[in-house]
């Protein structure tokens, strides 16, 4: 009888175990897909930020430049709900053609308010990256979790959309360089 209450205790103590496994990883995929919607509304953000001073500046920049550049921002600022990687690398393209050497960008900084706009673009340009490796980052390591055989044998996901990168070209313009002022 002894045998038989001590498998008893030992087959409690593994199902408790279990039990707060589970609940454990369903709380941290709960919490690391917060962190995934969080840092995709930051970047989509960021994104727009980025866009919005990118048709600003549009309407200052020479032609040919400047029209193709006011057509990728509008598109930019334009996608549906969620990131749309192809228009937002489009605008990247726009960006670079516009600003690639720091000679382009010298003739703008002459006007004081242009000057300010070209910084501001700069550090929205920073800002996208680095928001776009966050979430890549967070997405990471939630994909990681969800991949876990125990995860998906107990569908700890629920109906969770399994969560996606983004990749798109965000590269610096050439001629902003870090966005710091150049302002003679």
């Amino acid at each position: 009888m002894g045998d038989l209450a001590t498998w008893g205790s030992v087959v409690v103590v593994v199902a408790l175990v279990a039990g707060w496994y589970l609940s454990f990883t369903a709380s941290r995929i709960d919490r690391l897909h917060h962190r995934v919607e969080s840092s995709r509304a930051s970047l989509e953000e960021q994104l727009a930020r980025r866009a919005g001073l990118a048709a600003e500046l549009a309407r200052r920049v020479a032609d040919p430049h400047g029209p193709a550049l006011a057509d990728a921002a509008t598109r930019a600022l334009a996608p549906p709900a969620d990131v749309a990687e192809l228009v937002q690398s489009q605008l990247t393209r726009a960006l670079a053609d516009a600003f690639a050497e720091p000679a382009d960008v010298d003739g703008l900084r002459t006007d004081a308010a242009t000057a300010r706009l070209l910084d501001d673009l700069g550090e929205a340009a920073a800002r996208s990256q680095m928001a776009r490796r966050f979430h890549n980052d967070a997405v990471a390591q939630t994909q990681r979790v969800r991949r876990k055989w125990v995860v998906r044998a107990a569908r700890l996901a629920g109906h969770a959309a399994f969560p996606q990168m983004v990749e798109l070209d965000d590269r610096m313009p050439p001629g902003l360089g870090d966005g710091a002022s150049r302002v003679p």
